[in-house]
């Protein structure tokens, strides 16, 4: 935590509120054992399958949260693999069940620049094109050129 006006910083993380307060220091260990349970699920599965999180383990029964029902069918196939992984992990893991939750928030939107190019220069290039000597060296150059121009009209 940062005070400020104190020149010294010293990062503050969840785990360390846990630790910290008396209350929440008897989740720790819970918290740390569906993370690690949630770590060795991931190394188990495809990477296809990163999307989905462990939900509860309880008496042998893995609930995972899947985002789409498309997720849910494959992971189902997968299913046998998962358990067997678990159990060679020392998790004793009888049963799995899937659950689908379509509230977890979309990954950051990437916007794509859309590159144009004003009318003169693709005049230019086309002039390019046509005034390139067509030597063996230059075909490939002058095919490039001509296809960018023609897709630019």
């Amino acid at each position: 935590m940062h005070i400020y006006g104190t020149k010294t910083y010293k990062a503050f993380g969840a785990t360390d509120f846990l630790r910290k307060n008396d209350r929440m220091a008897s989740l720790m260990p819970a918290a740390m054992r569906m993370a690690s349970l949630q770590k060795d699920c991931a190394n188990a599965l495809p990477p296809m399958f990163a999307q989905c999180d462990v939900m509860a383990f309880e008496q042998g029964q893995l609930l995972l949260a899947t985002p789409t029902s498309a997720v849910a069918a494959r992971l189902k196939q997968q299913l046998p693999k998962l358990q067997a992984d678990l159990q060679k992990r020392g998790w004793q893991v009888d049963n799995i069940k899937l659950k689908v939750q379509v509230t977890r928030a979309a990954g950051p939107v990437v916007e794509i620049r859309k590159l144009s190019m004003p009318d003169t220069a693709v005049t230019a290039f086309e002039e390019l094109g046509d005034a390139l000597e067509a030597t063996p060296q230059n075909e490939k150059l002058i095919a490039a050129i001509k296809a960018m121009a023609a897709r630019r009209r």
